[in-house]
């Protein structure tokens, strides 16, 4: 089969109808939202947005058909999420979480549990449907989620406890999550359901230990302080949520002593999108840098675009991007091939791609000089949104990197795997062994 990155008639109406959606309607609304303090109003400020992108299937496109979803593919999401985060990544991040959250229940939950629960995701009339995908926790010692597939017992990893009580049928939660992104809904009093990963057997490691459960709203029990004021993304909701004495139904249990494999591939999953985010700001960047370069002198004779250094900035900056656009291809590519197992390959683009396009944001800002730091353009948001790429997403040091590791010590691997889109071992093993 010919190598061929044109897309195809479908995706190229998919990519105006995003990019109508993100210039016409999200555009407008952007600029206030991240300037607003408090970080729950500028998440409010955007719903009006995220119920037009719910009407296009933005939202929720990602289920598949057989469940009222779109069945959008992982190259499809490429075509939608790069155009939407040129504008604002954090508002696409809103998008994905409903996928990180809702894709575990269609690989791992049983056909009762996603014919329950899929359906009504793409099916709200009013169009404000929000998923919780609710698996980190504070910082501590210990505390945080970097090493969820520890050995360590409770306390270690996930310490939101969900205890079995099958006299009454029922799971009981508690603990704290941190950061989880979407979990407290437009009035914080909770998304339509928050999946969370919960720690089912406090004496067991995390490769054993945790599981999934669905928390609807309106559960007793749960609570959401005010959203976490951040430097980018300010438009997404990450919330503080506390469980005390929460009892759920334990039939909203699913991959029960496999809740390191929902993180391991929902985020394998949102890999290639997390990368083509990171594409659509550093476009943003390089196309507001270049036409500044092409229509002002700093005071010399001419447009700064005639001086070869910055030339040589600007087409170093072009090359970063197709290049990371090309790999987010290939990687969603993968992932389209061998149903969402691309654990290495999602975490490299994830990865190079933030990683890259960070330093190809500040780039810009260099070409512009200190005008870069003046609010009144957009250059310094974009480096704050380019700030977030390499933390955010299960990060890059805290767990990507270490899933790449974990594939490549495999005795099965094969290092030309990648190059021809064969399916790679990924096992439940903590370290990777030798």
């Amino acid at each position: 089969m010919p190598i061929d990155f044109t897309l195809t008639a479908a995706q190229l109406r998919l990519r105006a109808v995003a990019r109508e959606f993100a210039n016409d309607i999200l555009a407008p609304v952007v600029r206030a939202a991240d300037e607003d303090p408090d970080p729950q109003s500028a998440f409010v400020r955007v719903k009006g947005a995220y119920v037009e992108a719910y009407k296009l299937g933005f939202a929720t496109g990602f289920i598949p058909k057989r469940y009222g979803g779109g069945g959008a593919s992982n190259l499809d999401l490429q075509v939608i999420s790069e155009e939407i985060c040129a504008v604002d990544p954090g508002f696409a991040t809103v998008l994905l979480v409903n996928g990180l959250a809702l894709m575990p229940l269609v690989w791992f939950g049983s056909e009762e549990q996603k014919r329950k629960w899929l359906p009504p995701a793409s099916a709200d009339p009013r169009g404000e449907y929000l998923a919780g995908w609710t698996v980190s926790e504070a910082a501590g010692a210990p505390g945080g989620t970097a090493n969820f597939d520890s050995p360590a017992p409770y306390p270690a990893g996930v310490s939101l406890t969900a205890t079995h009580d099958a006299r009454n049928g029922e799971y009981v939660l508690n603990g704290e999550k941190y950061w989880p992104c979407n979990s407290g809904g437009w009035d914080l009093e909770g998304a339509n359901v928050n999946v969370c990963i919960v720690r089912t057997a406090p004496e067991q490691g995390g490769a054993s230990g945790l599981s999934a459960i669905l928390v609807p709203r309106g559960t007793a029990g749960v609570s959401y302080a005010q959203p976490i004021s951040k430097i980018g993304h300010r438009v997404c909701q990450n919330n503080h949520i506390r469980f005390e004495n929460c009892r759920v139904p334990e039939e909203n249990a699913f991959a029960v002593g496999h809740g390191d494999l929902c993180i391991n591939r929902a985020f394998t999953w949102s890999g290639p999108v997390a990368a083509i985010a990171a594409v659509g700001v550093a476009r943003s960047a390089y196309e507001y840098a270049l036409d500044w370069a092409k229509t002002h002198t700093a005071g010399g004779d001419g447009p700064i675009m005639r001086h070869q250094a910055v030339g040589y900035a600007l087409a170093d900056v072009a090359m970063r991007i197709e290049a990371c656009r090309a790999f987010s291809w290939k990687a969603a590519h993968y992932q389209d091939l061998n149903d969402s197992e691309g654990h290495a390959i999602g975490a490299m683009a994830k990865v190079f791609c933030g990683e890259t396009l960070f330093d190809a944001v500040f780039k810009t800002m260099r070409i512009m000089g200190v005008n870069a730091l003046d609010r009144r353009h957009p250059l310094e948001r974009y480096l704050r949104e380019a700030a977030v790429f390499p933390l955010y997403d299960a990060g890059n040091l805290g767990m990507q990197m270490r899933k790449i590791w974990q594939v490549m010590a495999n005795p099965d691997f094969d290092p030309r795997a990648l190059m021809e889109s064969r399916l790679t071992p990924f096992e439940k093993v903590w370290p990777p062994r030798p």
